[in-house]
Order: C-alpha cells, then structure tokens, then sequence
C-alpha cells in the first residue's frame, strides 16, 4: 500500500496507456482501481530499478489454475525510459523462470490493439495462442489476444 504514490508517478504518463483497453489508467480514480486489483490478487509487485532504487512499473501474477498447470502474467507496464531495453525481458524471464518450478504454462493476456506489447512477448519467445473477451473496470468488454510460454519451449 506504500508504495501506491510512486507506482501512480511511475503510471503517469498518458503514452504508457495509449494503446491499452483503458487508455486513461494514468489518471489517479481510474489507476486507484488498478492498484487496488493487483492487492486483491496477491500476486502483484513493484519493479525497482537497481540503480536509483526509483519504482518503474509494475506486474503480476494472476489467474493461476492448479489443475491446467498454469498461470498468466501481466497488468504489467513501465516507465517510457526503460521500453526497448532489456528490462521487460529481463522481468518476465524472471517472472517465467519462477513460475516454471509450479507450472507448465505461463498466459500472457494483453488488448488487441496493444501491438507494442504483443510484439515484445514475440521477443521473448511467447507465442500466440488464442483470443479472448473480458470487461474493464466499467463493464465494457475488450478483446484481448493471448500468449504463451511453455516450461518446454522456455528450457531450450
């Protein structure tokens, strides 16, 4: 709950959010939602950048599903200076690597219009799986795409 003011500064830019289901998650009501969803999914945290110890974003685990053996990842995003670098990869090698040691599929589900993130999982190897419908905080369904990563495809 502390850290609540710096994810929402980290959050703050409108670029971030442009191309997401909803594009004005940078505004405080609608990030509060945000926010408060990944507590609720105990599986949220911080991403802190090493070097300034400065919070640059956010992701999550959610949707884990024992008998599927699988789990998705995402409500992640980051400061506009770390896209393009290492650092999404580096996260969600970390984030799979994790998972790997309880599943065998790691979900990536992302907006479908949102061509900068579908582009960076194809980076790190997930590949497209299927499409989905779900509603945002309003009630308003969005078609979503999903990706995936196998404990297989992952080790090799």
């Amino acid at each position: 709950m502390e850290d609540f003011e710096n994810l929402l500064e980290a959050a703050g830019d409108p670029l971030i959010w442009e191309q997401h289901p909803e594009p004005d998650r940078y505004k405080r009501d609608v990030f509060q939602k945000f926010f408060d969803s990944g507590i609720a999914s105990k599986g949220a945290f911080v991403i802190v950048d090493r070097q300034s110890g400065q919070i640059i974003g956010s992701s999550r685990y959610y949707d884990y599903d024992q008998d599927k053996r699988e789990v998705k990842v995402g409500f992640t995003f980051l400061k506009r200076a770390y896209w393009g670098g290492t650092t999404n990869r580096e996260l969600k090698s970390l984030m799979h690597d994790h998972a790997f040691q309880f599943v065998d599929r790691v979900l990536f589900e992302v907006g479908e219009n949102n061509l900068r993130s579908q582009k960076a999982l194809e980076k790190i190897g997930a590949r497209f799986l299927t499409t989905a419908e779900h509603p945002d905080s309003k009630g308003i369904m969005h078609r979503t795409v999903v990706f995936l990563i196998e404990r297989s495809s992952a080790q090799t």
